[in-house]
Protein backbone atom coordinates (compact mmCIF):
# COMPACT_ATOMS: atom_id res chain seq x y z
CA UNK A 1 0.00 0.00 0.00
CA UNK A 2 1.67 3.19 -0.96
CA UNK A 3 0.97 6.74 0.49
CA UNK A 4 -1.86 7.68 -2.73
CA UNK A 5 -3.91 4.72 -1.67
CA UNK A 6 -3.75 5.00 2.37
CA UNK A 7 -4.14 8.70 1.36
CA UNK A 8 -7.54 8.01 -0.13
CA UNK A 9 -8.79 5.39 2.34
CA UNK A 10 -8.35 8.22 4.90
CA UNK A 11 -9.25 11.56 3.36
CA UNK A 12 -13.44 10.90 4.09
CA UNK A 13 -13.16 10.90 7.19
CA UNK A 14 -12.47 14.50 8.10
CA UNK A 15 -15.46 15.68 5.86
CA UNK A 16 -17.80 12.71 6.43
CA UNK A 17 -17.04 13.24 10.59
CA UNK A 18 -17.52 16.89 10.52
CA UNK A 19 -20.68 16.47 9.25
CA UNK A 20 -21.59 13.70 11.75
CA UNK A 21 -20.44 15.73 14.74
CA UNK A 22 -22.33 18.78 13.20
CA UNK A 23 -25.43 16.72 12.38
CA UNK A 24 -25.32 15.36 16.48
CA UNK A 25 -24.74 18.68 17.71
CA UNK A 26 -27.50 20.28 15.63
CA UNK A 27 -29.92 17.65 17.47
CA UNK A 28 -28.71 18.00 20.96
CA UNK A 29 -28.66 21.89 20.90
CA UNK A 30 -32.05 21.08 19.10
CA UNK A 31 -34.01 18.60 21.68
CA UNK A 32 -31.35 20.70 24.82
CA UNK A 33 -29.89 17.42 25.34
CA UNK A 34 -26.68 18.04 27.17
CA UNK A 35 -25.40 14.28 26.23
CA UNK A 36 -26.08 14.38 22.66
CA UNK A 37 -24.40 18.07 22.35
CA UNK A 38 -21.28 16.33 24.47
CA UNK A 39 -21.04 13.75 21.72
CA UNK A 40 -21.27 15.83 18.75
CA UNK A 41 -18.53 18.09 20.36
CA UNK A 42 -16.50 14.44 21.16
CA UNK A 43 -17.07 13.38 16.97
CA UNK A 44 -16.00 17.07 16.34
CA UNK A 45 -12.94 16.55 18.00
CA UNK A 46 -12.41 12.87 16.66
CA UNK A 47 -12.81 14.21 12.96
CA UNK A 48 -10.07 16.80 13.88
CA UNK A 49 -7.58 14.15 14.48
CA UNK A 50 -8.41 11.91 12.00
CA UNK A 51 -7.56 14.98 9.61
CA UNK A 52 -3.74 14.80 10.87
CA UNK A 53 -3.37 11.93 9.02
CA UNK A 54 -5.38 12.76 6.23
CA UNK A 55 -3.55 16.08 5.68
CA UNK A 56 0.08 14.17 6.21
CA UNK A 57 -0.36 11.62 3.39
CA UNK A 58 -1.34 13.68 1.24
CA UNK A 59 2.44 15.08 0.01
CA UNK A 60 3.20 11.13 -0.29
CA UNK A 61 -0.01 11.16 -2.79
CA UNK A 62 1.40 13.63 -4.68
CA UNK A 63 4.97 11.88 -4.98
CA UNK A 64 3.00 8.88 -6.31
CA UNK A 65 1.21 10.64 -8.98
CA UNK A 66 4.01 13.03 -9.76
CA UNK A 67 4.59 12.43 -13.54
CA UNK A 68 1.38 9.95 -13.74
CA UNK A 69 -0.29 10.62 -17.44
CA UNK A 70 -3.03 12.46 -17.20
CA UNK A 71 -2.98 14.37 -13.86
CA UNK A 72 -3.52 17.76 -14.11
CA UNK A 73 -0.92 19.78 -11.73
CA UNK A 74 -2.83 22.66 -11.13
CA UNK A 75 -5.79 20.39 -9.68
CA UNK A 76 -3.36 18.90 -7.61
CA UNK A 77 -2.75 22.47 -6.87
CA UNK A 78 -5.81 23.86 -5.81
CA UNK A 79 -6.76 20.58 -4.12
CA UNK A 80 -3.84 20.79 -1.95
CA UNK A 81 -4.74 24.08 -1.06
CA UNK A 82 -7.85 23.79 -0.51
CA UNK A 83 -7.35 20.52 1.88
CA UNK A 84 -4.45 23.06 3.68
CA UNK A 85 -7.31 25.64 4.81
CA UNK A 86 -10.18 23.60 5.56
CA UNK A 87 -7.50 21.25 7.69
CA UNK A 88 -6.61 24.65 9.82
CA UNK A 89 -10.83 25.48 9.80
CA UNK A 90 -11.27 22.01 11.15
CA UNK A 91 -8.32 22.12 13.61
CA UNK A 92 -9.57 25.25 15.15
CA UNK A 93 -13.17 23.86 15.35
CA UNK A 94 -11.45 21.14 17.36
CA UNK A 95 -9.76 23.28 19.84
CA UNK A 96 -13.24 25.09 20.29
CA UNK A 97 -14.83 21.82 21.35
CA UNK A 98 -12.59 20.34 23.57
CA UNK A 99 -12.69 24.26 24.94
CA UNK A 100 -16.87 23.65 24.90
CA UNK A 101 -16.10 20.11 26.55
CA UNK A 102 -13.86 21.63 29.49
CA UNK A 103 -15.10 25.33 30.42
CA UNK A 104 -18.52 25.20 31.29
CA UNK A 105 -18.41 28.62 32.44
CA UNK A 106 -17.84 29.34 28.44
CA UNK A 107 -19.69 26.66 27.07
CA UNK A 108 -22.92 28.40 25.10
CA UNK A 109 -20.36 30.78 23.38
CA UNK A 110 -17.69 27.92 22.86
CA UNK A 111 -20.36 25.47 21.61
CA UNK A 112 -21.58 28.63 18.86
CA UNK A 113 -18.08 29.07 17.59
CA UNK A 114 -17.72 25.71 17.37
CA UNK A 115 -21.06 25.07 14.98
CA UNK A 116 -20.09 28.07 13.09
CA UNK A 117 -16.24 26.63 12.70
CA UNK A 118 -17.90 23.32 11.87
CA UNK A 119 -20.27 24.37 9.27
CA UNK A 120 -17.26 26.53 7.81
CA UNK A 121 -15.12 23.66 7.97
CA UNK A 122 -17.37 21.12 6.63
CA UNK A 123 -17.34 23.44 3.59
CA UNK A 124 -14.01 23.71 3.18
CA UNK A 125 -13.42 20.34 3.35
CA UNK A 126 -16.14 19.10 1.39
CA UNK A 127 -14.53 21.59 -1.58
CA UNK A 128 -10.81 19.98 -1.15
CA UNK A 129 -12.99 16.63 -1.57
CA UNK A 130 -14.56 17.50 -5.06
CA UNK A 131 -11.39 19.19 -6.27
CA UNK A 132 -9.19 15.85 -4.59
CA UNK A 133 -11.56 13.99 -6.72
CA UNK A 134 -11.09 15.80 -9.95
CA UNK A 135 -7.11 14.71 -10.12
CA UNK A 136 -8.24 11.58 -11.09
CA UNK A 137 -11.63 11.26 -11.88
CA UNK A 138 -12.45 13.57 -14.89
CA UNK A 139 -16.05 12.55 -14.46
CA UNK A 140 -16.07 14.57 -11.55
CA UNK A 141 -14.11 17.61 -13.79
CA UNK A 142 -16.76 20.90 -14.85
CA UNK A 143 -17.90 20.48 -18.93
CA UNK A 144 -17.34 16.52 -18.79
CA UNK A 145 -19.23 15.00 -21.44
CA UNK A 146 -20.24 11.73 -21.32
CA UNK A 147 -19.05 9.36 -24.54
CA UNK A 148 -21.59 8.10 -26.77
CA UNK A 149 -22.53 4.43 -26.12
CA UNK A 150 -20.67 2.18 -28.25
CA UNK A 151 -22.49 -0.24 -30.23
CA UNK A 152 -21.63 -3.33 -28.29
CA UNK A 153 -22.19 -1.86 -24.92
CA UNK A 154 -26.23 -1.55 -26.04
Amino acid sequence: MNEAHLHLLLNHTPILGCLFGLIVLGIGLGKSNTAVVRTGLVALLVAAALCLPTQLTGEGAEEVLAGTTGISKALVHAHEEAAELGFWALELTGVLAMLALLLPQRERLMIRLTVAGAVLSFGLLARAGNLGGQISHPEARAGYVVPAARPTER
